[in-house]
């Protein structure tokens, strides 16, 4: 049996990051083990350089880029990751004959992959996707040449959801696939409460993409209790504009809570809300979807493409939406919204999206 070697690229990887770093942890998760495939992954660390083996066949190499805040890239961070990744993989190249270069966003990892010199697929995440992200309004105005040609020499560009391919394609008339986010449905236990006042949940980073505040003002008015899950350059605004608002008691703000610990939050909510002023695939609704909750998201990217019968879309940036669709809700409509929210996701499993990149793999 021929082993496919593979250098993957991703400058986030848990705990640093978010639905991307997770997504990464469970393709490798999936791929452990198997014997038609190898995989090296250079990414960032917390602290000193590291390097580990987490499965036979793969190995983690982390590089220092003075890492401050685990959910908040600065653009001096990236920059420190992409010149050692560059040099790091240069390294690795010269002992190990790779078939494929797995980025993990077209920028930086695309760029980088690009100036690798082997055959290269980009799996585009969010904001690596000029228009997505206001915060670097100006950056995709400078990176939009590169990020073209990053994309038209790849071997296969690869999006996570039909929204993100459409943004993508009014940069580039290139040839994007979708392949999903997934989801480890056995993580999570639909559990259904019989009470009165209802509990919302959202899990986010805390960054103004986001939109949280918007879900704060929306429950206002609300006989509701919220937990925020997360953490982020906002937390302070957020948790200030609670109290401004006289609601502080019954908003809850945990912070970060490590990923193999956040089900029980999933669990013991009625509701997940996700007030996105973007979104690609993201990995929190899907696992609420799991863990049996109805959802209220925004129509922006391809989260919106996860709601059939299981929750609604509201527009973004509308405090007042977002209320009136948490007051539709109702012991009864929980339960079925859920009920149908745990059916979509048994579908959505991390192996089949495994299987579909190993697929692309072996027809590059």
């Amino acid at each position: 049996m021929t082993r496919k070697q593979i250098l993957m690229l991703n400058y986030e990887y848990p705990p640093l990051g978010g639905g991307a770093a997770n997504a990464n942890k469970y393709l490798l998760d999936e791929f452990a083990d198997q014997d038609d495939i190898v995989i090296d992954l250079v990414t960032s660390s917390q602290g000193e350089y590291q390097e580990r083996s987490i499965a036979e066949n793969i190995t983690l190499y982390r590089l220092n880029v003075n890492k401050n805040a685990i959910h908040y890239w600065t653009q001096a961070e990236i920059l420190r990751y992409s010149w050692k990744a560059y040099q790091k993989s240069r390294e690795l190249i010269r002992h190990t004959n790779y078939d494929l270069v797995h980025a993990w966003f077209g920028v930086p990892s695309g760029i980088i992959a690009n100036l690798l010199g082997i055959p290269y697929i980009v799996a585009l995440r969010g904001s690596d996707v000029p228009g997505y992200n206001e915060r670097f309004s100006w950056q995709y105005v400078v990176l939009k040449p590169l990020i073209r040609k990053v994309w038209q020499d790849a071997e296969s560009v690869i999006a996570n959801s039909q929204g993100l391919r459409e943004l993508a394609l009014e940069t580039s008339d290139v040839l994007i696939d979708v392949i999903p986010n997934g989801v480890s449905v056995d993580e999570f236990n639909p559990e259904y409460h019989n009470r009165d006042t209802l509990h919302i949940l959202c899990v986010s980073r805390l960054i103004e993409r986001k939109g949280v505040d918007d879900l704060i003002k929306a429950v206002d008015d609300l006989d509701v209790k919220l937990t925020i899950v997360g953490d982020g350059e906002q937390a302070e605004a957020l948790q200030d504009l609670a109290v401004d608002l006289g609601i502080e008691e019954r908003i809850t703000f945990t912070g970060y809570i490590p990923h193999d610990e956040i089900n029980e939050y999933y669990e013991t909510a009625d509701l997940f809300v996700l007030p996105s002023k973007n979104e690609g695939m993201s990995n929190t609704v899907l696992e609420a979807m799991a863990a049996g909750l109805p959802i209220i998201t925004t129509n922006t990217g391809g989260t919106e493409e996860l709601i059939h019968g299981n929750g609604m879309v509201v527009p973004p940036e509308d405090p007042d939406a977002i209320s009136e669709a948490i007051s539709r809700y109702d012991k009864e409509s929980i339960r079925a919204a859920g009920n149908e929210s745990r059916q979509i996701v048994e579908k959505m499993s991390w192996g089949k999206v495994a299987d579909r990149y190993k697929a692309k793999y072996r027809e590059i």
